[in-house]
């Protein structure tokens, strides 16, 4: 397993972060009901990861129900006593109450999902807690300051974002700067070989201020793990068998390309194609870490098989081929004018 820095801090994660989405059985509520893995699995799943030398996992208050996915992780850590061993990191933003204020980022409603989330995991701080999506009615500076007075009471150490425009992520910067406060460490962002709209804005802001880019969903919902094919239904069993409005959003030409050259390089290299759709990820130098889930131990075995994986120049190239995305207005222009964006 290699390590990489969580963005410029001087912590160490592992480049692979294990999701714990999957952790614990939702009820039919829930958007993970017959999608997630029992207590058992989930400890066996951990426990492999970290044998591995996975030293980071991340969850979310709304993952489950009720904050499911933090209980057994807590669980866990307490169980195993491995806390030092493991860089946690969570997030919030999304309704966990009812009310107006059951959701959002304002300082009254993050401080208290920091406090909540700390109880369920049975910890005394939280490595890296992240705002899930950006607040339009919560100004930044409200909840910068918030976050930062997190990091000065002892119970987080970093923060990071999720799922922000790059407007406001820069908003976000400015204002710790302007007022000398801590600021995001990391974006967490959906990016995958499928999914690269992220570098027209995203990609080019976190390398300039050095924030690490954890990639969510790096496998496409499972269609970029090989068991999908042009023209045919998605396996029994399958996430995507179950999730069928989704599924029918991949049947693009586009993907079915990228589909068959990860293939085609996973071949190649006598690898499978996920271990492949991860480490093209992690052959971009602003990733810290590729956040992948996994429901067993045998998916996470095929999917550790990336942590060592460095893809040849040409595989790379092959892969940016066959996935390039429309840059669209005012990228294309700036491109075509001074060659890059």
């Amino acid at each position: 397993m290699r390590y990489r820095q969580l963005g410029v801090t001087g912590t160490q994660v592992s480049v692979l972060c294990l999701g714990a989405m999957t952790f614990g059985e939702a009820d039919a509520k829930s958007m993970m009901h017959k999608v997630g893995s029992d207590e058992k699995e989930s400890f066996a799943v951990l426990d492999r990861a970290l044998e591995a030398g996975i030293n980071f996992v991340d969850t979310a208050d709304v993952y489950g129900q009720d904050g499911l996915s933090e209980r057994v992780l807590g669980a866990w850590l307490a169980a195993r006593k491995v806390r030092d061993q493991v860089v946690v990191a969570t997030k919030g933003r999304f309704r966990m109450a009812p009310g107006p204020n059951g959701t959002g980022a304002s300082r009254m409603r993050i401080l208290r999902a920091i406090d909540a989330s700390l109880k369920r995991l049975g910890t005394d701080r939280i490595d890296l807690y992240q705002i899930h999506m950006q607040d339009r009615r919560t100004p930044e500076e409200e909840l910068v300051r918030a976050l930062d007075d997190a990091v000065r009471a002892g119970k987080i150490v970093y923060f990071g974002a999720s799922n922000y425009a790059a407007y406001r992520l820069m908003e976000s910067l400015w204002v710790a700067d302007k007022r000398g406060l801590d600021r995001f460490v990391t974006l967490q962002a959906h990016y995958n070989l499928a999914t690269r709209a992220l570098e027209r804005e995203h990609v080019p802001l976190c390398t300039k201020f050095g924030l690490g880019i954890l990639p969510w969903s790096p496998l496409a919902s499972g269609l970029l793990t090989g068991k999908y094919r042009r023209g045919q239904a998605a396996p029994e069993g399958s996430r995507l068998a179950q999730w069928k409005e989704r599924y029918k959003t991949f049947d693009t030409p586009r993907n079915w390309g990228i589909v068959e050259a990860l293939d085609g390089v996973a071949r190649d290299l006598g690898k499978s194609s996920s271990q492949v759709a991860l480490a093209w990820l992690l052959a971009r130098p602003v990733v810290s870490s590729v956040i992948f889930g996994a429901r067993t131990v045998a998916q996470l075995d095929d999917n550790l098989g990336a942590g060592d994986l460095e893809l040849p120049a040409e595989a790379v190239a092959r892969l940016d081929a066959a996935s390039a995305p429309e840059l669209g207005y005012p990228y294309d222009f700036i491109k075509d004018v001074d060659g890059a964006w």
